[in-house]
């Protein structure tokens, strides 16, 4: 009984060292797999550390703590290639920046310089026109000037129910589409620019009066007033188109008839020896060289026209 005994501890205790020797026996832990490839990594099996696949056979908390470190030195090395990238990025948009701003403080200056310029030239010419102003001023009030403007105060009084007629001696101008006054590309100043622009025009009644308020009938022609100036209405009738002139007529601010105008005109070149005529409030050759020959003599523009410049030199504006 006692040997029974004793060969069956024998047996057990061959049965637990061969088991023992079993889970010992690195080759058939590696080939286990699944639970086994789970169990803990030891230093004294240094193959454990140098799997290739922290998640796959042969890894362990040492392998993926190595993995994971090797891992974080390439997101490392991205995050500074990046980092750099961006720095470079930021560097040379900075330089794009500092380029672009340059050229902005650049155009900024150049405009304060042109404003600069333009607020110089603006107040040269308000200057000069101040000048011009003042002189204007100077010499309106002038004794020789009051003179001329007392003159024709009375001349104009003279002729407030002044009515031209057709003269049969002065022949009519006849309509040119193409005309323009000859020599008026050399007349110099701001107040000479409606004569280079004048050509006539050709319309019938209903367009003159749609576009035009002031339109008379004078010495057997049709006249429209526009900013200061009479012109002919050519084509608002046939029966009545007498004009010994052909251009713009300057009789003021108001639309006073250019009849009565021309004669106070006429009737003052008259009394200082230019016009020889009578008054009859055309602007026929005669006239037309009186006023051309005192123009002359006063250092205007020779127009031989009723301008502004030889109506304020006459007083009469």
């Amino acid at each position: 009984m006692k040997n029974l005994i004793a060969l069956l501890m024998v047996c057990s205790l061959a049965l637990v060292a061969s088991v023992r020797a079993e889970n010992d026996n690195p080759k058939k832990k590696k080939g286990n797999g699944g639970a086994n490839a789970a169990a803990p990594a030891t230093q004294a099996n240094p193959k454990q550390h140098q799997g290739k696949n922290a998640n796959g056979p042969g890894g362990g908390p040492h392998n993926n703590l190595r993995k994971g470190r090797q891992g974080d030195g390439q997101v490392q090395t991205q995050a500074n290639i990046q980092t750099d990238a961006k720095i470079r990025g930021n560097g040379n948009g900075k330089h794009h920046g500092d380029a672009k701003n340059n050229g902005a403080v650049n155009a900024n200056a150049n405009a304060d310089a042109n404003a600069a310029n333009n607020l110089k030239g603006n107040k040269g010419n308000k200057a000069d026109k101040l000048d011009k102003h003042a002189a204007k001023q100077l010499a309106h009030n002038s004794p020789e000037f009051k003179a001329k403007q007392q003159k024709f105060q009375s001349i104009h009084a003279q002729h407030a129910n002044f009515k031209a007629k057709q003269n049969a001696s002065i022949a009519s101008v006849k309509f040119n589409k193409n005309f323009k006054i000859q020599g008026s590309q050399n007349w110099k100043g701001q107040k000479y620019v409606v004569f280079q622009n004048y050509h006539p025009q050709w319309h019938d009644q209903i367009w003159w009066h749609s576009h035009h308020d002031h339109i008379v009938l004078v010495g057997g022609g049709w006249y429209f007033w526009n900013s200061g100036y009479w012109y002919p209405a050519w084509g608002y009738s046939e029966a009545e188109a007498y004009y010994p002139y052909d251009g713009p007529i300057y009789v003021g601010h108001n639309p006073a008839p250019p009849d009565q105008i021309i004669a106070d005109v006429q009737a003052s070149l008259q009394e200082q020896g230019f016009y020889k005529g009578e008054v009859d409030g055309l602007l026929g050759p005669l006239t037309r060289a009186a006023l051309a020959e005192y123009q002359q003599s006063q250092g205007l523009e020779t127009t031989a026209a009723m301008d502004e410049p030889t109506l304020e030199s006459l007083g009469m504006s």
